[in-house]
């Protein structure tokens, strides 16, 4: 048996209005909540049972995925109070392990989309008799992450912050969001607190002269924090350019319409662009690399370019969008103009105009 966490507790801020009213992991990602990529691709490396922990609406992850059955795979679940922080998540989820003391974990985030060879880093672990085995991978500019330099073994030689001189920045090597623990080492952090497994756990452990070391893996990475990295992700499942075993239909392809979809013959649906159960796509329309949730509608003529558009949410006709987020149920008007990073709240309301709105944050 191998065991994993699934740390799927986030609120998504970053993600808002989407995440009004579902968590981000369970966000619909080429057709199906981006936790079912990540269980699914854990089931391919050989994990039999994972522990999901969560905190903001929980419930929403039992309800979809229940005992975990109908997806090959046994699932628990471990709920925090308040948050915990990574180590403190993968410590209170640790209370549903079964795996002896000197057994490897699989500990990964629910944020992050990878092809990582995820059996390879769990062989690396063994065949290095590690403490813990770190998943790298290497980024063209790596000052928004914390760096983690190893030796010509691949053990870890530091953990380093942010770095803000180019002096700093001594290896394009990051932190890549999955870790095969050494079970012992997760019972020995701290329970009941605040933990950061990036700023204290590993440190420490490093100071002690633990055996951790890093995996540089070359596959596919990327961080779905932000709206634009959302949609990159999902048309580069639907088009294959990453792969995944909970793709609807198996089959990459220029689009994904699920059933119950209506897309007029006469509008074009491109560009690794979904299309959720029972939306409307209406005549003359084009979705273009964007993701339209269940039950939306995009009215005759609009425009919709790497954009989302939340369940239900309705889309006038002749409007444009471009770079933009409309939450559930809200409704934009004909022939407005949302462009660069514009949203718009769940359940808001846009009447008829010509206007133009945008703006430059993420």
């Amino acid at each position: 048996m191998l065991e994993a966490i699934l740390l799927v507790g986030g609120r998504g801020t970053r993600l808002r209005p989407l995440t009004v009213n579902t968590p981000k992991p369970m966000l619909p990602v080429a057709g199906v909540p981006f936790t079912a990529h990540q269980i699914a691709r854990a089931k391919a490396a050989g994990v039999t049972r994972i522990v999901l922990s969560t905190s903001y609406r929980a419930e929403v992850f039992s309800d979809y995925f229940g005992d975990g059955s109908a997806h090959g795979v046994e699932l628990v679940y471990m709920t925090e109070d308040s948050p915990l922080g990574t180590g403190g998540a993968i410590r209170h989820a640790a209370a549903q392990l079964r795996s002896a003391p000197d057994a490897p974990v699989l500990i990964f985030n629910g944020d992050v989309l990878s092809g990582l060879d995820i059996a390879g880093l769990v062989d690396a672990w063994r065949l290095a008799q590690a403490d813990i085995a770190l998943y790298l991978t290497r980024v063209p500019d790596p000052r928004a992450f914390g760096l983690v330099p190893t030796d010509a073994t691949g053990r870890v030689t530091a953990f380093l912050e942010k770095p803000t001189k180019p002096e700093e920045i001594v290896t394009d090597q990051i932190n890549a969001g999955c870790y095969v623990f050494r079970r012992s080492l997760i019972d020995a952090i701290p329970p009941g607190r605040v933990v950061s497994v990036e700023r204290e756990t590993f440190p420490k452990l490093l100071a002690e002269d633990a055996n951790l070391i890093g995996v540089v893996d070359p596959a596919y990475w990327l961080d779905l924090g932000t709206p634009a990295a959302f949609v990159e992700g999902s048309r580069d499942i639907v088009s294959g350019r990453i792969p995944s075993p909970a793709l609807p239909g198996g089959t990459p392809g220029r689009s994904l319409v699920l059933p119950g979809a209506r897309v007029s013959q006469d509008a074009i649906v491109a560009g690794g662009s979904a299309i959720g159960a029972n939306a409307v796509v209406e005549a003359f329309a084009t979705v273009d690399g964007s993701v339209v949730f269940d039950g939306a509608t995009i009215g005759v003529g609009a425009s919709v370019v790497s954009s989302i558009v939340g369940a239900g949410a309705v889309i006038g006709s002749h409007t444009r969008l471009n770079g933009a987020v409309v939450g559930d149920g809200a409704v934009i008007g004909a022939e407005n103009e949302l462009l660069s990073g514009a949203r718009v709240w769940a359940g808001a309301t846009l009447g008829d105009c010509t206007v133009r709105f945008s703006s430059d944050q993420d």
